[in-house]
């Protein structure tokens, strides 16, 4: 964990009235992004923080809370080196839970969001062709044959086409355009799995996705950037213009 500095002395501006709270983030944001604050920094008490700002301690709680829940802070009960409020780094995980609910509630145009769908795992499947391990490797073929296994479930298929999809990310080596495609593909895995059961022709469906993996995994494993990059994009259209949802 990184070392506790001392609070620096930023420029805190009293803030409007108006959604108090909202305004208190801000303010800790454009300290964030201006370079004055930064991990295991801690922040002013509550009653200095809320004076600064020309607001209520309440809402400065509750700017805190916000922030905590999304692992901006930590708040620390007691005192000496852990108490207060410290600046932490946002986990991937909470990153990724956060952009897949935005995505999941927000009611993208479903063109829209196979279009950054496309643009993202194209790079991440020709960064993976570059820089996959033989781990990596391995656990790609594990899912590709797990998927072409003729007695599997719609669901497990869907759960092995999910993780096929991340694995490839997380081989590429980018830990933001890996945490952008999990939350993006993660936010359709259950409108994927309705249309999965909604075809008719389940059994045609399912041998043209495998042979699309396939496509991808044989060019991950050929190490070829650009076929890797053209076949996840063949596979990622055909598959939006043959589930139920997309029509």
């Amino acid at each position: 964990m990184a070392p506790h500095r001392e609070t620096p002395d930023p420029a805190w501006r009293p803030v409007e009235r108006a959604r108090a709270y909202e305004l208190v983030i801000a303010q800790v944001e454009e300290q964030i992004t201006s370079g004055s604050l930064g991990v295991g920094d801690r922040l002013p008490p509550e009653r200095d923080l809320a004076a600064m700002l020309g607001v209520s301690r309440a809402a400065v709680r509750e700017a805190m809370r916000a922030l905590e829940a999304f692992g901006v802070v930590r708040a620390g009960a007691g005192v000496g080196r852990d108490s207060g409020t410290i600046l932490t780094s946002m986990s991937s995980e909470a990153l990724t839970q956060f952009l897949r609910l935005h995505v999941a509630l927000a009611h993208f145009p479903m063109d829209d969001v196979i279009e950054a769908r496309v643009m993202l795992e194209r790079w991440s499947v020709s960064l993976a062709a570059r820089h996959a391990t033989d781990e990596h490797l391995a656990e790609l073929l594990r899912l590709v044959e797990a998927m072409e296994d003729p007695a599997i479930t719609r669901e497990a298929f869907n759960d092995c086409d999910t993780g096929f999809h991340l694995a490839i990310a997380e081989a590429g080596g980018n830990r933001l355009v890996a945490d952008m495609t999990s939350a993006i593909r993660g936010s359709m895995e259950g409108p994927i799995l309705r249309s999965f059961h909604a075809t008719p022709e389940w059994p045609v469906l399912v041998h043209d996705l495998r042979t699309g993996h396939r496509d991808v995994y044989d060019a991950i494993l050929a190490r070829d950037p650009d076929a890797a990059a053209t076949a996840m994009e063949d596979h990622v259209r055909f598959a939006y213009d043959a589930l139920s949802w997309s029509r």
